[in-house]
């Protein structure tokens, strides 16, 4: 009876361990679509978005939240592509918000 309860624990800690590698996969594979939408709105918005790849990772992933609250409070069934469970469209809609936001919160302004 004890063999039976070693390998019944050994099943479960396999089976979690394979959970976690699929889980954190599935999330490097979801931050690194982020990074690609935050790139390109970094590339359509003139100027520079501060943080770099982390910066992009971060409008990316914001904007992705914004960009599908933004799309639900309107009514607007998302006709673009999901990647990783990252809807494309919304989210690079999102991320020119948030783009725009951060180049006029940091874009110095001469005093007038």
């Amino acid at each position: 009876m004890g063999c039976l309860g070693v390998l019944v624990a050994f099943a479960l800690i396999l089976a979690m361990g394979t959970w976690a590698a699929v889980g954190l996969i599935s999330l490097a594979a979801t931050l690194v679509v982020a990074a690609l939408v935050g790139w390109a709105a970094d590339m359509v918005v003139p100027g520079k978005l501060p943080g770099g790849w982390i910066g992009a990772i971060l409008a990316g992933l914001i904007g992705g939240f914004i960009g599908s609250l933004l799309f639900k409070a309107l009514g607007i069934h998302d006709p673009g592509f999901s990647l990783f469970g990252v809807d494309l469209l919304p989210a690079f809609i999102g991320a020119l918000i948030v783009v725009v936001a951060v180049e006029l919160y940091t874009t110095r302004r001469p005093l007038a």
